[in-house]
């Protein structure tokens, strides 16, 4: 039966959450502040209330411990979600993440499986301290054994959040921060569809002047430029990755074999990142069809800025219509 209901990106989460939880009863969810208040940003809000503190757990502040934790709930059968309060705080438990939790289905010949689901709330654009404002996705898409999604918009909060839950593989699941709770970002869902898979990229915009590649937050800074560029007698076609590893880049390079131009845009810094591979792999599979170098908008390549000076920092429209400029200049 059709359950339409108009979502932001964090209260499509709160009800992925809530239909993974009440379809299997192995499903936990545990993290700093995720019970009583909600999670910092609330998108656990009211689950502890409906389901109980013995599957929304509150735990102390160390992320080694949570996913260590949900590393020994996995083994004995469960499918715990762990939520890390901001991006940054994550590197204490690298060590479960990359040692334990990427290894252990392989380490086993398939005998163990790890379904654990790491939330991370990711990128800059809320003005916050030091540690909360990072992009770190390209250092788990290297890591062999892990899916690494980011979604950019409700539909796919909604339904991702419960395929990254029903894989048996563990998934690291970032969320851009900044888009939560946008009114303008609101969906339409139909909430009581069959599920839809989020696994591969989507053409979001279709043109043909040239490609641009985003995931996260960079979407809609990708989509506000090609509506700019529209004016300007410029059409840009817009694709959302969506999952980070194992990356999609079948609709890219048919895309760019269309444009012969490509733009990838991210808020991470450009060195060693996903830009850098998205730009290997396209001149390795779609060279002759290039009519100039992939170009990339990014973060620097600095530790993130005090919050004064974030909107420096940040790609932003201006500069994915600059790249695209310098493009077709070649």
């Amino acid at each position: 039966m059709m359950e339409l209901q108009k979502l932001t990106i964090g209260k499509a989460i709160n009800l992925g959450l809530r239909r993974a939880m009440e379809e299997d009863p192995k499903v936990l969810i545990m993290g700093e502040d995720v019970g009583k208040l909600g999670g910092v940003f609330r998108i656990t809000d009211g689950l502890q209330k409906d389901f109980g503190e013995q599957r929304v757990l509150d735990t102390p502040l160390a992320e080694s411990g949570i996913i260590g934790t949900a590393v020994g709930l996995a083994v004995r059968g469960f499918r715990p979600v762990c939520e890390i309060q901001f991006e940054g705080f994550i590197f204490p438990g690298f060590d479960q993440i990359s040692s334990q939790l990427a290894k252990l289905h392989y380490r086993t010949q398939g005998k163990v499986k790890m379904p654990v689901v790491i939330r991370v709330p990711f990128g800059g654009g809320i003005g916050a301290v030091e540690h909360h404002s990072e992009s770190p996705e390209s250092l788990f898409a290297h890591i062999a054994g892990l899916k690494v999604m980011a979604i950019s918009n409700a539909a796919d909060a909604y339904w991702g959040i419960q395929e990254a839950i029903r894989s048996d593989d563990p998934v690291l699941f970032f969320e851009p921060k900044k888009l939560y709770h946008s009114g303008a970002l609101k969906m339409e869902i139909d909430t009581g569809a069959t599920p839809s898979r989020v696994a591969s990229s989507q053409l979001v915009r279709e043109g043909t002047t040239a490609t641009v590649v985003a995931y996260g937050p960079s979407v809609k800074v990708a989509l506000d430029a090609a509506a700019a560029a529209e004016e300007e007698g410029k059409s840009l076609e817009v694709i959302d990755l969506r999952t980070l590893s194992p990356l999609d880049l079948g609709p890219v390079f048919e895309s760019v074999r269309k444009t012969g131009r490509l733009i990838a845009v991210s808020e991470a810094p450009s060195e060693s990142s996903l830009t850098s591979e998205i730009a290997a792999r396209v001149q390795q599979e779609c060279f002759y069809s290039l009519e100039s170098p992939v170009l990339r908008v990014t973060g620097f390549d600095t530790p993130y800025p005090p919050a004064k000076l974030e909107e420096h920092y940040l790609p932003d429209l201006d500069r994915v219509l600059h790249a695209v400029d310098r493009s077709l200049s070649w």
